[in-house]
């Protein structure tokens, strides 16, 4: 038979979903037994590869939201995050068609009418049986922060905890039995007792709406997580960061902090560093990100234990063009445009990787890294330059992350086999590389394709004895 290559496939399926998808279709996701990820309901893993669409059921027409959710289909994404009350004025401004979503800014009354494309809630509804229909989650957020804290930009603050658990309940009725991921919260951490009994109420509403059928996590602001309030909240299924939009580790390492909590539960960087974005909010003195900016978190997160990873980019969560003027915080480019950027194209091969060797054995593994003597911020490194390593529990394969062309010394004593198969994959291209095999022994200096250049690879050791494919196939 004869082999296609995976993009043709991709393609293949976007064509080919709206004929045997819908939202019924879709299995249900929850967490492993273990804790560490996420997997469909008969155990299969679940990769979680996101992208950071806010507005789009604000923004975009149904003709529009098909065109993008083809794209991201086609890319390999598998959750789609957005906002039911966006962010852009989102209760006041209409969608597309001229609807808003409650009646009075009440969130105890949504503004519901009858026939299927009369309201608000009609298009929230087709979007979600679009994004189905091609094989892909909504990480559905209730309503953006700024609707139940202090404000910036444009509220009001609509919330107490008495609507919040009305409006809970009746979107978590609504969308109960359609393929949602509940993100409570939206760029907002819990600063006082009020913020917390919101978000507790709102998702207490959800959790009697849908009956406990999807997954739940919650989305702070930059440089913080959904542990520091909640991770002991029993209706919090899954830790979400946002690690932000700077370009350096320091910010990254919180995944493994979250990792290594205990009770155990799964972690994903739900907002790194978006493609296009002005550095750290300041782009006079650092510019905007490129593609390598968002290749370095995917796998900083990945390989410090994350169990998938969100990606954006900064045209496209406010769906910016034309028709919108200068746009939030300088965007580059409109949102078609960016559907053609290098980084959001290249998420795929992270997931691609990460696929073809078993997935719910692999942990982090950073000491497999031998500090160089002396100059630890060469190596295991610092800043855009860290080097990261993750392996399967029981030694049958390893990779590490190199951000740049320096040599690195391993320790191998963790992996299991008399023999190493070596294989060099491009992060850029999703290529692999086979390169040499030999005797495991306790030690051993590698260097990347590319000495000396700022070009990143990652490094898979296997146990010949397993037979794996090449890395980054047979998905």
């Amino acid at each position: 038979m004869r082999e296609y290559p995976r993009r043709w496939l991709a393609v293949l399926l976007v064509v080919c979903a709206p004929l045997i998808l819908s939202a019924a279709d879709l299995p249900r996701l929850r967490v492993h037994e273990e804790g560490r990820y996420l997997v469909f309901e008969d155990g299969r893993p679940f990769f979680y590869l996101g992208d950071t669409a806010w507005e789009l059921f604000h923004r975009l027409t149904r003709e529009e939201a098909a065109e993008y959710l083809d794209d991201r289909a086609a890319n390999g994404f598998t959750v789609i995050q957005a906002v039911a009350l966006a962010e852009l004025d989102g209760l006041n401004t209409p969608n597309a068609y001229g609807h808003r979503p409650l009646i009075e800014e009440d969130p105890a009354r949504p503004d519901v009418r009858d026939g299927p494309k009369n309201d608000y809630w009609d298009h929230v509804d087709a979007v979600i049986d679009l994004a189905a229909e091609r094989g892909l989650y909504v990480g559905l957020l209730p309503t953006w922060g700024d609707k139940w804290y202090k404000r910036w930009g444009v509220g009001p603050e609509i919330f107490t905890p008495e609507n919040a658990r009305i409006f809970g309940e009746w979107i978590g009725r609504r969308y109960r039995d359609k393929p949602v991921i509940w993100i409570m919260g939206g760029d907002r951490n819990i600063d006082e007792d009020i913020h917390r009994a919101v978000i507790e109420a709102m998702a207490a509403g959800v959790r009697s709406g849908d009956g406990g059928r999807n997954l739940m996590t919650f989305h702070p602001q930059g440089g913080r997580g959904s542990s520091t309030w909640f991770h002991d909240a029993e209706w919090l299924d899954f830790n979400l960061r946002q690690n932000g939009h700077a370009v350096d580790f320091k910010g990254y390492v919180r995944t493994r902090e979250d990792y290594d909590r205990t009770p155990v539960k799964p972690v994903i960087d739900g907002e790194p560093l978006y493609e296009d974005h002005p550095i750290a909010f300041a782009a006079p003195e650092h510019g905007h990100s490129i593609a390598a900016d968002v290749r370095r978190p995917l796998y900083w997160d990945l390989f410090s234990g994350a169990c998938g990873h969100t990606y954006g980019h900064h045209s496209i969560w406010q769906f910016h063009d034309a028709s919108r003027g200068s746009g939030v915080n300088m965007p580059l480019v409109t949102w078609r445009e960016a559907l053609r950027q290098p980084g959001g194209r290249q998420m795929q091969h992270g997931r691609a990787l990460i696929e073809s060797r078993p997935m719910l054995t692999r942990i982090p593994d950073d000491h497999m890294i031998m500090p160089a003597e002396g100059a630890p911020t060469a190596v295991p490194g610092a800043g855009r330059h860290r080097i990261v390593a993750t392996r399967d529990r029981d030694g049958s394969y390893a990779m590490i992350y190199t951000p740049s062309g320096r040599a690195f010394t391993l320790r191998l004593d963790a992996l299991s086999g008399n023999e190493i198969q070596a294989w060099w994959f491009n992060p850029r291209t999703g290529e692999a590389k086979k390169a040499e095999r030999f005797r495991r022994e306790a030690t051993r200096r590698f260097i990347s394709p590319n000495p000396g250049e700022y070009l990143d690879w990652v490094l898979v050791l296997d146990d010949a004895s397993k037979g794996y494919p090449p890395p980054g196939t047979g998905r």
